[in-house]
C-alpha cells in the first residue's frame, strides 16, 4: 500500500541568502522601488522605475528565478518605533522621540534626534534589523525558502546557464572604482543647493550611522556567543514584542 502524504509539508527550496541585501529591500517601501531575490544565487535586484531599462520588469517577470519581494509597510515599521520608544532609559530622550513620530515626516525627525545619541541609535538599529529579520524569516517560510549559507565562488568552465542580471546591468554601467565614484559624487555636489546638500548629509550620516550599528551587533553577537551558558532564570522573560533579542547581524542558515 502506498503511503499517505496529503499531509506532508512541501519540500523546501535552498536559497544561498545575502542577509543584508534582503534587508534592504525589505526595508525600502518606497513605490518606485521593486526587488527581486534570485532564487539560485540569493542575489537581491533592485530595479528603480525611471532609471532601469523600461522592459526591466517584463525580463525579470520571465525569469522564474526571480521573486518579488513584499517590503516592510511603512505602518508596521512606524510601529516598531513606538514599541522602541519606551526601552529607552533617558527619559527626556524618550519625550522627544515621542514628539518626534507625531503627525506627517515621523521617520525622518525620529532618526534625526537620535543622531546625537550614539548609543541609542546602535540600539534602535539592531532591534529595528532584529525586527526585519523576523519579516524576512516568515516571508521565506511562507514561500517555502530556506536560507542556508553562501558557497564560495566557483568558476565552473562550460557551465551553459546564463548569470542573473546585475545591478550593473539595469543601468548599462560598467562596475567602477571607489575613486571614481568619489570623482562623480564631488562633482554632483557642485551642482546641489544648500536643501539638497543638506539632504543628502543627512542620508550620509544615517548609513554611516546603520553601518556601525551593524558592526555593533555583530560584535555584541559574537561576544554573547562566546560566553559560558547560564541556566535559565525561572521568572518568565518579557515578550518578543516587549523586549527585542540579540541582532541577528551574524548571517547563518540557522538563525
Amino acid at each position: 500500500m502506498a503511503n499517505d502524504t496529503s499531509g506532508s509539508k512541501p519540500q523546501l527550496h535552498e536559497v544561498p541568502i545575502e542577509w543584508q541585501s534582503l534587508e534592504d529591500a525589505f526595508e525600502n517601501n518606497a513605490p518606485e522601488v521593486h526587488s527581486y531575490l534570485h532564487l539560485n544565487t540569493g542575489e537581491v535586484l533592485r530595479v528603480v522605475d525611471g532609471i532601469a531599462d523600461p522592459e526591466m520588469h517584463a525580463r525579470i517577470a520571465a525569469d522564474s528565478n526571480y521573486m518579488r519581494i513584499d517590503p516592510v509597510s511603512s505602518r508596521e515599521q512606524y510601529r516598531w518605533m513606538e514599541r522602541f520608544i519606551p526601552m529607552v532609559d533617558d527619559a527626556d530622550l524618550r519625550d522627544r522621540l515621542t514628539a518626534a513620530i507625531d503627525g506627517k515626516g515621523a521617520f525622518r525627525r525620529f532618526k534625526d534626534v537620535l543622531m546625537s545619541f550614539a548609543t541609542e541609535r546602535e540600539r534602535w538599529f539592531a532591534f529595528r534589523s532584529e525586527r526585519l529579520r523576523v519579516f524576512m524569516e516568515a516571508w521565506l517560510t511562507a514561500h517555502a525558502l530556506r536560507a542556508v549559507p553562501r558557497p564560495a565562488v566557483v568558476v565552473e568552465p562550460g557551465r551553459s546557464n546564463a548569470p542573473p542580471i546585475s545591478q550593473d546591468q539595469l543601468s548599462g554601467r560598467r562596475p567602477r572604482s571607489a575613486e571614481s565614484l568619489r570623482r562623480q559624487l564631488t562633482e554632483l555636489l557642485e551642482t546641489f543647493g544648500t536643501r539638497d546638500l543638506d539632504k543628502v548629509l543627512t542620508f550620509a550620516e544615517f548609513v554611516k550611522a546603520r553601518r556601525a550599528a551593524r558592526v555593533y551587533a555583530q560584535r555584541h553577537e559574537t561576544s554573547a556567543d562566546a560566553a559560558p551558558s547560564e541556566p535559565q532564570a525561572s521568572a518568565a522573560a518579557p515578550s518578543e514584542d516587549d523586549e527585542p533579542s540579540p541582532s541577528s547581524q551574524k548571517r547563518t542558515a540557522t538563525g
